[in-house]
């Protein structure tokens, strides 16, 4: 079993926050081994925090399919249902750091206009 998602989602938030901890780059590379592609590939090549939530909504789409076209008595479909509460979870958690991050860059427009305010540069 694998959360392809999870291990996806690392390496993008890895990609856009400059992570390098090539260990877990590496454990998450050999966990998505055979399974790049769509949004799970977008999703680990991902370079913003855009790409990041675009192709993370995508994933989940495919996930809330495949749990939808499970039978409830199949061994895997409690895992998935898991994996699936598991994704949403993360996608509340990087629609925050988008936020928090719009807040920062706010903030410093903010701190920008302050200084010009107190200190007018004359021309």
């Amino acid at each position: 079993m694998s959360c392809y998602e999870i291990e996806a989602l690392r390496l993008g938030l890895m990609n856009v926050l400059g992570v390098g901890d090539d260990s877990a780059r590496d454990h998450a590379e050999k966990e998505l081994e055979g399974h790049l592609e769509g949004p799970i590939q977008g999703l680990a090549e991902a370079n913003s925090l855009a790409e990041v939530e675009r192709h993370l909504d995508a994933a989940l789409v495919d996930l809330e399919e495949e749990v939808a076209s499970m039978d409830s008595d199949d061994p895997e479909y409690d895992y998935t249902r898991g994996r699936l509460l598991a994704v949403r979870d993360a996608e509340r958690a990087v629609q925050r750091l988008s936020a928090q991050g719009e807040h920062i860059v706010g903030g410093l427009g903010d701190a920008h206009d302050t200084l010009h305010e107190t200190f007018p540069v004359e021309e």
